[in-house]
């Protein structure tokens, strides 16, 4: 059920520990922010970004994506997002076996609809992919807002990138019983060669455009986690903290074959990272 105010906001159902995700659209703001407010119930927080699926292509592991989603159905406290390339989405103008696709493009889209269908409500944000960009280009047609259109979560989509204010959990009475907050900054993503330390600088190229918590990164392939310092200055006491950024690029899950093989690319690794927050006091990790 959709909630409507005079605010612009939408409220949007109650997942499995009751907790209200509240989606805010800032018009005329150039980058896609949203806010979500989770349960102060929640000690703790997993978050899987999923992305590079590539569904449609014959190498796709669908066996792995259909594992994770079974565990985020499964488990209350794990949440998702989904940062581009969901669809392998081949066409005649692209790079790509377009005849040796499993799926067409609409029934690339009717699966991924029907595979993320359960887990809506644990969806905290929708980027798009380039390879879903390539109908947008030729045709006009955009892959992940029809997704989003047809899943009931359009709010939750970035056609670009997207600026996530996540607050959760209890820091106790020393803090007022306040929720923990995080500041998310995710992109799908563009380039970065061949080797790793250049796929690293476009990871961490994500720090020059906004300040965050935490960055998720996609496209390069390259499952990564790293982190870096950065002195915050808080305008308001006229102070400045360090405080850690933690950088994440995530895994495609695609097995080694066809395109990439032919174009001599290394084989990389299906895992991907997972992010864990803490609801109690503010500490973030990643793990493989």
């Amino acid at each position: 059920m959709v909630k409507h105010s005079a605010h612009n906001r939408l409220t949007i159902g109650s997942n499995p520990v009751g907790s209200t995700i509240y989606y805010y659209i800032l018009k005329g703001d150039l980058m896609k922010t949203i806010k979500i407010d989770l349960s102060k119930k929640l000690n703790s927080l997993e978050i899987i970004p999923l992305a590079d699926l590539h569904i449609g292509d014959p190498l796709c592991d669908m066996a792995l994506i259909q594992e994770k989603i079974e565990y985020i159905k499964n488990n209350e406290n794990v949440y998702c997002l989904l940062n581009g390339d969901l669809m392998n989405n081949s066409t005649k103008n692209s790079v790509g076996d377009v005849y040796g696709e499993k799926l067409t493009p609409m029934e690339q889209l009717a699966k991924v609809c029907v595979l993320f269908e359960p887990i809506k409500e644990k969806i905290l944000a929708v980027t798009n992919g380039n390879h879903e960009f390539r109908s947008y280009k030729w045709d006009g047609v955009d892959l992940m807002k029809l997704f989003c259109l047809q899943l009931g979560i359009e709010d939750k989509y970035a056609n670009e990138s997207a600026l996530i204010f996540l607050r959760f959990g209890d820091q106790g009475t020393h803090n007022r019983h306040l929720p923990v907050p995080y500041v998310l900054f995710v992109t799908h993503g563009s380039g970065g060669g061949r080797k790793e330390g250049a796929k690293a600088i476009r990871l961490a190229d994500m720090a020059n455009i906004v300040d965050a918590d935490i960055y998720i990164h996609s496209h390069t392939h390259l499952p990564m986690i790293m982190k870096q310092s950065f002195y915050r200055v808080d305008t308001r006491s006229s102070s400045v903290l360090q405080v850690p950024k933690l950088f994440i690029n995530t895994a495609a899950m695609l097995n080694y074959g066809g395109y990439g093989e032919a174009a001599e690319f290394k084989p990389t690794s299906k895992e991907t990272p997972h992010l864990f927050l803490d609801g109690k006091a503010k500490q973030f990790k990643a793990k493989l």
